[in-house]
């Protein structure tokens, strides 16, 4: 992903948009510093609708019996 700063990005913002609509994002920097990403809308909905942990495992497809039972031997020794 490349690095624009603000006041290039402003300069040439047509050519910024459509190269990120292509699937080259930009970051935007300001005074060195990372401050904005431009990147096309569907790359943006995809990142989106990334569930979190919990979700994925609320929506476990399978029965209680599809998950092993925890062991009952005990933990390893760890040398602190």
């Amino acid at each position: 992903m490349r690095e624009i700063q603000l006041k290039d990005a402003k300069a040439t913002f047509s050519a910024v948009i459509e190269q990120a609509i292509h699937g080259n994002p930009a970051i935007i920097t300001r005074h060195g510093k990372k401050e904005a990403v431009v990147l096309s809308f569907e790359e943006y909905e995809k990142l989106s609708r990334v569930p979190s942990f919990g979700r994925l495992l609320a929506a476990f497809p399978g029965d209680e019996t599809d998950i092993p039972a925890r062991s009952s031997k005990p933990a390893r020794d760890v040398d602190l």
